[in-house]
């Protein structure tokens, strides 16, 4: 039987120029997806630039393969990661002027 679990890594969380999430221990699991709900922008022309990272042993980091997620504007960017080894993080940047965005992060995991 296949084991699943999901993580809310970010809830409410507002977010200003360059962040990291808290890294999550994934090791088990053989897949994951991640899901960023924008939930409000002070600015229209505020983006947010979304970057998979992956670590060995949850210190030292490095992006992951897959392209970085744009977010522009309320709503919700999910993206696939696999063969990622043992730590997942998402590296963020809000992009625009001055702007920020109110944010829920889930990564979900099976194995």
């Amino acid at each position: 039987m296949r084991q699943s679990q999901a993580a809310v890594l970010e809830r409410y969380r507002t977010f200003e120029g360059d962040f990291v999430t808290e890294p999550y221990e994934a090791g088990w699991a053989s897949e994951a997806r991640w899901f960023v709900q924008v939930l409000s922008s002070d600015q229209p022309d505020t983006k947010l630039v979304l970057t998979t990272q992956v670590s060995p042993d949850g210190l030292n980091w490095c992006d992951a393969e897959n392209p970085p997620q744009v977010a522009e504007g309320e709503g919700m960017v999910s993206w696939p990661v696999r063969e990622f080894g043992q730590w997942l993080r998402i590296r963020g940047s809000v992009q625009g002027d001055e702007g920020s965005v109110k944010v829920l992060i889930y990564l979900t995991l099976k194995s």
